[in-house]
């Protein structure tokens, strides 16, 4: 069959996605990947058929910027915005909550992310004639294209499931009225096809989830599982990680996305290195090259990159310092490693509550983390076997799901089932 995945031109998103795209592609389907074109590199650098649609728009320039101050760098807020701060805190959920969180959302993000990559989008699903269509959850025009073309088509979620949670609230509060953002939106565009509007075209006509059930948020909808198999982009091993440590290896990582569009790091890393300093440990920090100038002291037990693979990392390390990223945090709980999660954007503070919930991970706020409180956090991973336990116990519940190989077949049915 032929499967197309799309993706807004965010490099997490689609690191996340590849896995399976592979997985589809080895069992002999084909498989194009689209986005914008200035996207093209990154996903042809994962070994993908790029597909380039639409024209190039960043989504982090559309963020809303003080006009007084031209250089001003985007701070972003803690967690979720309105209305998918509703998953943190349910008894937020009202209507006017949910209808104006949905009108702003619409305006300022979803509708200016999306629709650069629409009408290219469909023109190529019209003549490709895709069975399947998996898109993640924050590019629109995928649902748009498979209404088009009569395909097939899945969520891939790249963490916390925040947009079906957040219907389902809508949905429950709605009653007889009739007020929908984001659903009238999207209905123009099916009408514009010849059908009407279903929630298939917020929520797909299922959802894959690479997250075990111990840290998932479900909505009322059609989940089908699968392992979280990490995937970084190009990567070389260094020479230094190729024999075990003679020390407990701590690592530390703040991830790529806020430094690579200058939003910089929520914590000082010279206080953390500071604070650490003394301990009998080897600290590996990746900090991203337009971080380290902030830095003015390395400690003897520090070596700090710009860079290392994190899946060659990880399964070296006895502990790990993270943003709560979904790959970073996934892919040290694949290798059943400890972790203090410091989150602060969007989901990762949703996902990190779940995973110190689990009992694998200690969570301090990054905006409250100081450089005593993570050592502190640090000397009970390292000491307290319980963590150990749980993040084993983490890692077998990942193993257990089903390969993204092991879940082609059941994409097949569901295509044969869902395919207009």
């Amino acid at each position: 069959m032929r499967v197309l995945f799309t993706a807004n031109p965010e490099k997490a998103h689609l690191l996340a996605m590849v896995s399976m795209a592979w997985a589809l592609r080895t069992a002999g389907h084909e498989v194009r990947f689209a986005s914008q074109p200035a996207f093209t590199s990154t996903i042809t650098q994962a070994g993908l058929t790029a597909v380039a649609v639409g024209r190039d728009v960043d989504l982090w320039d559309l963020i809303p910027r003080d006009p007084r101050f031209p250089n001003w760098v985007w701070e972003p807020e803690y967690g979720l915005p309105t209305p998918y701060d509703v998953v943190d805190d349910p008894s937020r959920a009202t209507w006017e909550h949910m209808v104006e969180g949905y009108q702003e959302q619409l305006t300022s993000w979803h509708k200016p992310a999306s629709f650069p990559m629409i009408s290219g989008l469909v023109e190529f699903a019209q003549a490709w004639k895709p069975d399947l269509i998996l898109w993640e959850p924050l590019s629109l025009a995928g649902p748009i294209a498979a209404r088009a073309c009569g395909a097939a088509h899945a969520r891939l979620l790249w963490g916390v499931d925040v947009f079906g949670l957040t219907r389902q609230h809508y949905l429950r509060l709605r009653g007889d009225r009739t007020e929908d953002p984001l659903g009238g939106w999207l209905a123009g565009y099916a009408r514009r096809f010849g059908g009407d509007f279903a929630e298939d075209m917020l929520t797909g006509h299922f959802t894959i989830d690479q997250l075990p059930s111990s840290l998932r948020v479900e909505a009322d909808l059609h989940y089908e599982s699968v392992q979280f198999t990490p995937y970084g982009g190009p990567a070389v091993v260094p020479k230094w990680l190729w024999e075990k440590p003679s020390k407990p290896r701590v690592a530390l990582t703040m991830g790529l996305s806020l430094t690579d569009h200058k939003a910089g790091y929520k914590i000082s890393v010279q206080d953390v290195f500071d604070a650490l300093a003394d301990l009998d440990i080897e600290l590996v920090a990746t900090i991203a090259e337009s971080a380290q100038p902030a830095v003015t002291h390395v400690p003897d037990n520090v070596r700090m990159v710009p860079y290392v693979p994190l899946h060659a990392l990880v399964p070296t390390c006895t502990a790990l310092i993270n943003h709560g990223g979904f790959g970073t945090v996934m892919t040290t709980a694949r290798h059943g490693v400890p972790q203090l999660v410091v989150p602060w954007d969007f989901d990762a503070p949703a996902l990190a509550a779940r995973v110190g919930q689990q009992g694998s991970a200690l969570v301090t706020r990054a905006d409250e983390a100081s450089g005593q409180s993570i050592r502190d956090s640090v000397l009970r991973l390292l000491g307290e076997a319980p963590f150990r336990d749980r993040a084993g116990e983490l890692q077998r519940e990942i193993q257990a799901l089903p390969t993204p190989n092991e879940l082609v077949g059941r994409l097949e049915e569901l295509t044969t089932t869902y395919r207009a």
